[in-house]
């Protein structure tokens, strides 16, 4: 039982490094990208599968998972690992970013938020006590402390306002948590792209030594430059020893330089996403599957991918299974793109262990 986490190796030319994150349910390696499973399930992929990926780490939707079927029905089964059949290390949101961006009818106060429930339309009031209530009886082994989260537009003003009821949210989220021992919980530093509020939030944060930190409000419409600008600077205000987490990012480009500040773990859910549209993660570029193109091309999506896909199926097989709308050729997709992520970060991984971290990943760094 318990967290830790430990640096095993670091970068002479960056601020990347290499670490093992400690969990109840296992140890996570860092840095790495954890797939997205919203609703107890990361979209057309069984656990088996994920497992064969490489996935060390996966999230859940505390919003979501409230609203269907309810977090008692959860607790009642022995909690979301053995719910959904998944025995490593799970992750659990607040909620706060669903009820920011989805909610079409919402009131914010000092208390919490009031919002419409977009499944029957019945009026719900999510707290900080009550997300936390809500992940403790999930499970997870790091769950998020709930903010508020403002969009990309929202004036300095509010962005400062926002974050300092994160903070004092966040005090009543430390509270209320029931299971310190067996859930870690991470604080948000928000503040938009203003370097004084990521600042002002980071220094408070760590001043509360919670188990791990988190980025959060950087990818919520802000242009690639700034959010690797903001990323660049608030990383590093963030404790050495403890692991960092850069929310809702999982491109090429956004994870390498995040990697080259310092974050050690992603999400995102892009991989399945695409896999959903027809769209394949193939060494740094995006393939449609779907065009002419492909569709007597009976080479694998890539030659060097261990994945099922790619390693029984053509460009031509999966070309066909888009077009005719089966259902096999999204999860094929789905599969091989979020072990293309999983394996991406692994070789950064690997590089950093060897300190050719700059060499080999130069295309991807905007500033090194």
């Amino acid at each position: 039982m318990g967290f830790s986490f430990e640096c095993q190796a670091s970068c002479s030319h960056t601020q990347a490094r290499v670490g093992l994150f400690h969990t109840p349910h296992g140890v996570v390696e860092t840095p790495r990208f954890m797939p997205v499973g919203t609703l107890a399930t990361v979209k057309g992929i069984t656990p088996r599968q994920l497992k064969d990926a490489q996935a060390q780490m996966i999230l859940a939707n505390t919003y979501h998972l409230h609203l269907q079927p309810g977090e008692k029905i959860i607790e009642q089964a022995g909690g979301l690992h053995r719910f959904m059949a998944w025995k490593r290390p799970i992750l659990t949101d607040s909620g706060g970013f669903q009820v920011f961006s989805l909610s079409q009818l919402r009131k914010i106060t000092e208390t919490g938020v009031v919002f419409r429930s977009p499944r029957d339309g019945s009026m719900i009031e999510l707290t900080p006590e009550k997300s936390i209530q809500i992940q403790n009886a999930l499970g997870a082994d790091v769950i998020m402390a709930f903010d508020e989260c403002p969009p990309a537009d929202a004036s300095k003003s509010e962005l400062e306002a926002s974050t300092d009821r994160t903070y004092r949210w966040l005090e009543r989220c430390i509270q209320a948590h029931q299971r310190p021992q067996e859930q870690a919980l991470f604080g948000i530093v928000q503040g938009g792209i203003h370097l004084d509020l990521r600042a002002k939030s980071a220094r408070k944060l760590v001043a509360l030594d919670l188990p791990g930190y988190a980025i959060g409000g950087v990818s919520v419409g802000e242009a690639p430059e700034l959010i690797n600008a903001t990323v660049k600077y608030t990383t590093p205000l963030l404790p050495k020893e403890k692991p960092r987490y850069l929310m809702g990012v999982g491109t090429y480009r956004e994870m390498v330089n995040a990697i080259a500040s310092g974050v050690d773990l992603f999400d995102c859910v892009i991989p399945t996403r695409f896999g959903r549209h027809g769209t394949a993660l193939v060494n740094g570029t995006r393939i449609n599957i779907k065009n002419a193109q492909y569709r007597e091309d009976f080479t694998p999506l890539d030659p060097t991918c261990p994945c099922y896909t790619c390693q029984n199926f053509s460009r031509a097989y999966l070309n066909h299974l888009v077009r005719s709308r089966e259902m096999l050729g999204y999860i094929l997709l789905s599969l091989h793109n979020i072990t293309e992520l999983i394996r991406f970060t692994q070789r950064i991984r690997d590089a950093i262990k060897s300190d050719r971290f700059v060499a080999e990943f130069s295309y991807w760094l905007n500033d090194y």
